[in-house]
């Protein structure tokens, strides 16, 4: 069949909207017999809103077409003000017959006056029935099978609910729209195509059938109680941006009207729907129930506008994105509509105009957890707040799939017009702009706009600026996709210095980069343009920076031995007391050894991490691993804590710190070796605001690093740095005395656990020498491991033998040449000590086994104590000295736990 024009259908002998169907004729057939009565009672059938029978039967005009309207209809029929409670019900709260019962009972229950209750369709009937319109102008003939689908949904819904005369008189009513459906959607199918008005028509009626069962549910609890179809009072004028505007003085006067011949204490109104003012039936688009609750509110004076839905109220931020966002107890009017706007799931923006004139409050609460008080949204004075007193932002948003445009070029600057003639370029194809920012220069002007938009804006705004794009006065048009938008919305914004260099700080310390930045001069709202992929890990940072002034790490520790097995569990004990009181939260989400790792994006139960390994454990993987723990956007700022000594490891730090991955590390590989990747990584830290902590690389858990930088930084010069840097080899010389040989006293230390398994690790000094480089290149000097002279006290013919137990039965037999070397120190009253040396003054390193007078410092020690004595121009005559214990699990893991904590406040954690 031809594809035939609904307008050649359908026509309209009377007045604009006041569509008719007359059993027209198509190419000789009948379309519509005309025995089909188009209209019906009103509350019997609402098919009257479009098309009425011109036949001369009994008076079926459609309800709003039937409404005389009398301009001198007396004021004070409808009495208005406070005694008046509107409230809300989205189609989840009555999505079923259980759930209707439920809002029933609340609306029971409530103890106002007067009620007037909006409803919307049950869930997923506003979407049935845009279907049923797209299957029949597709010409599927599906279409009667969906309808037959959404007539029994109501069908059942109103036997579970009803009974009686109730009962019967609704199934009539609803058997009669379902007929006019069948007919309206057969002229669509005929057609191929639908009106907006026809497709508002169809689309209303999920709101009509709520509205009837909820209202027959209310009257048997035997109060009075009646329905209202809005399309009798509420008139909306369209506008051109797929909105409506409402006409409140001629709703008024419907209102009246409808009231003097409807009077109840309760109504039960549909939302969503309305009338223009030619009385063709619409609909109020977006968010529509919501808006005509807010006119409802607004047309009865209410003291009050309850919203019921499925979550608490409002969050300071989407909970799916912030797991510790939590409900708002209020917001002003302004701040609701800056969230909104910025794609909160608080109120659509149009929803608060009405109430804000007559200081309406809205409360959103839940229909599935009364208990909950919800969020009040009211006009607020300057001591109200809605969680905490000193919080000056109160929630944060974010809209996703965006691109930015960015039009720039030095023949802008000081143009008149050059503005407006981008953004009319941007009109004429239907473009939304979110955001707009540009800089005092007038260099550039960018702007934020839907992604599924920007194809459209770039080949307008080229076809525009061709000529000036040509010549050089616009350097270019550039398209970036692939954006979000973050926003801060608060009201005390305005009166609280601090706050953007608090946003910006909290993005730039989670390694954001910030594309375009706007905020108007109310400073209600900061709004930034992001990565789309950085967007749910900023929102994270600032939420936790602002709202709950906590820092949350996401950490990934590599290398569960000895050291970092002491770290989890020395974690684990102290996770309690710094959420408490220091608001710092370690989330260990990975853990990895050389064969196996653990995951966990909620975080790994650490009372139990060893068994989960075995059991859950997966194969390793470096990478993904690392993409693990950096790419959990929930927690907006991730390190990895290399708790090993490997130098393939170490050699990733560079591309973990691009990353923007923390780095917290004993392992002295990376400062120690090449020193061209040394310098890269320092170089790398300080351009960015990624950390990279290493202090227990030097002397487990003494402050060595730390000291070297303070005295560096408050413009101290260092001359020399000497120091005991092995616990091993200090236990081994402070217990080398008398009459015991060295071999016996590396066999006890390697019983004791003080050496390595192999003691020849210990005994070549590479470790100390991995120190002493590690202070000289902080200290300014570019020296290498390899050019470093050092005394190894592993004899020669015993460097090559096959294992550790070939070693030590071997060592005795080269005792001689050290027990000799002790006799020399002590007949001089002297004490033999391997050190390690940085001599800034003459840009070298050393280690070596070295005689120290008994009353030095280094003579002092016991155990297996490091001791490191800086001589500095300040500190020239009497050295700065550490001591301590330099070695062993706890005071290593201890020392590595602070370089993690160390890193949380520079992330904002209160010290």
């Amino acid at each position: 069949m031809p594809v035939v024009s609904l307008a050649k259908v359908v026509t309209s002998p009377a007045v604009a909207g006041d569509f008719t169907v007359r059993a027209p004729f198509i190419y000789g057939k009948r379309l519509v017999s005309n025995r089909v009565s188009f209209g019906n009672l009103r509350r019997r059938s609402c098919i009257g809103h479009c098309v009425r029978s011109e036949l001369q039967s009994p008076r079926v005009l459609g309800s709003v077409t039937d409404l005389a309207l009398d301009n001198s209809v007396e004021n004070g029929h409808l009495p208005k003000g406070d005694s008046w409670a509107v409230h809300k019900f989205g189609g989840t709260c009555v999505g079923n017959s259980e759930r209707i019962k439920d809002v029933a009972d609340v609306v029971v229950k409530d103890a106002s006056e007067r009620k007037l209750v909006v409803v919307s369709a049950m869930a997923k009937v506003t979407d049935m029935m845009y279907d049923l319109i797209h299957r029949a102008q597709s010409r599927d003939d599906s279409y009667l099978s969906a309808l037959s689908g959404v007539l029994e949904k109501h069908r059942a819904t109103a036997v579970d609910l009803l009974d009686g005369d109730e009962l019967d008189s609704f199934l009539v009513r609803l058997n009669d729209d379902v007929n006019n459906l069948k007919a309206m959607l057969r002229a669509i199918y005929i057609a191929g195509h639908a009106t907006e008005s026809f497709s508002d028509f169809v689309v209303g009626h999920g709101e009509l059938w709520s509205a009837q069962m909820l209202a027959a549910v209310v009257r048997k609890s035997g109060l009075d109680c009646t329905w209202m179809d809005a399309r009798d009072v509420l008139v909306v004028s369209p506008t051109s941006t797929n909105q409506v505007d409402p006409d409140f003085v001629e709703s008024e006067k419907r209102l009246e009207k409808w009231f003097s011949l409807n009077s109840a204490k309760i109504i039960i109104a549909t939302g969503f729907i309305a009338s223009t003012p030619q009385n063709i039936p619409t609909t109020l688009k977006r968010d529509g129930s919501d808006f005509s609750a807010a006119i409802m509110g607004a047309l009865f004076r209410s003291h009050q506008l309850t919203i019921w839905t499925d979550v608490d109220g409002v969050f300071s931020a989407d909970p799916r994105k912030v797991s510790e966002a939590v409900v708002l107890k209020t917001l002003s009017y302004q701040e609701a509509w800056e969230m909104s706007y910025f794609g909160a799931n608080v109120l659509h923006p149009r929803t608060i105009i009405p109430v804000m004139k007559y200081d309406i409050p809205i409360v959103i609460r839940n229909i599935f957890n009364l208990s909950a008080p919800g969020t009040m949204i009211c006009r607020q004075t300057d001591d109200e707040d809605g969680y905490k007193l000193d919080a000056p932002v109160k929630g944060f948003a974010t809209i996703d799939n965006l691109a930015l445009v960015n039009v720039e070029g030095t023949g802008m600057a000081g143009v008149p017009g050059t503005a407006s003639a981008i953004f009319s370029a941007v009109k004429e194809v239907g473009a939304n702009v979110i955001m707009i920012s540009q800089a005092s220069s007038e260099h550039s002007v960018c702007f934020a706009v839907p992604e599924k938009e920007v194809k459209a804006v770039s080949e307008a705004l080229n076809s525009r600026f061709r000529q000036a794009l040509t010549g050089g006065r616009l350097s270019q048009i550039e398209i970036i996709p692939n954006c979000s938008i973050l926003a801060a919305v608060g009201q005390k914004m305005a009166s609280t210095p601090g706050v953007s260099a608090t946003f910006f700080n909290a993005l730039a310390k989670a390694n954001i980069n910030i594309r375009a930045i706007a905020q108007g001069c109310s400073e209600f709202n900061i709004t930034v343009v992001v990565k789309r992929e950085d967007c749910i890990r900023a929102l994270r940072a600032v939420h936790s920076r602002f709202y709950l002034s906590r820092t949350t790490l996401a950490v990934g520790i590599i290398g569960p031995g000895l050291i970092g097995g002491t770290l989890l569990d020395q974690i684990r004990d102290q996770a309690a007391v710094l959420k408490e009181e220091f608001k710092i939260d370690l989330r260990v989400i990975g853990i990895t050894g050389s064969s196996k790792m653990l995951m966990s994006e909620s975080g790994i139960d650490l009372s139990r991490w060893r068994e989960l390994m075995k059991e859950e454990g997966e194969t390793s993987n470096m990478e993904k691993f690392t993409q693990y723990v950096k790419g959990n956007h929930f927690i907006p700022n991730s390190v990895l804590v290399d708790c090993t000594a490997d130098a393939d490891i170490a050699s990733c730090y560079y591309d973990w710190l691009l990353r923007g991955i923390h780095v917290v590390t004993p392992n002295k590989k990376a400062n120690s070796g090449p020193l061209d990747q040394y310098l890269k990584i320092r170089d790398l830290q300080r351009k960015s605001y990624t950390h990279y902590f290493y202090e227990a690389t030097v002397g487990a858990g003494l402050p060595i690093i730390s000291t070297l930088r303070g005295l560096l930084e408050t413009g101290d010069k260092i001359l020399r740095i000497e120091g005991i840097f092995s616990g091993t080899l200090s236990y081994l010389f402070n217990n080398f005395v008398g009459t015991r040989s060295f071999s016996e006293v590396v066999a006890e230390a390697k019983q004791a656990g003080f050496t390595e398994p192999d003691p020849r690790d210990d005994l070549s000094g590479t470790d100390v020498a991995r120190k002493v480089t590690i202070l000289a290149r902080e200290s300014g000097l570019r020296l290498d491991l390899d050019g470093l002279p050092v005394q190894s006290l592993v004899p020669k013919p015993l460097q090559a033998c096959a294992s550790a137990e070939e070693f030590m039965e071997k060592l005795p037999q080269f005792d001689e040449e050290l027990s000799k070397q002790r006799q020399e120190a002590e007949a001089a009253g002297e004490v033999l000590r391997y050190v390690g040396v940085v001599d800034a003054v003459e840009k070298k390193g050393t280690v070596e086994l070295k005689r120290y007078k008994k009353d030095h410092p280094f003579a002092q020690l016991s155990g297996a104590d490091n001791i490191i004595a800086f001589t500095t121009k300040r500190y020239k005559e009497q050295p700065l000295i550490i001591r301590g214990p330099g070695a062993g699990a706890q005071v290593t893991a201890g020392g590595i736990f602070s370089d993690i904590l160390r890193l949380a406040f520079y992330l904002g954690a209160p010290s």
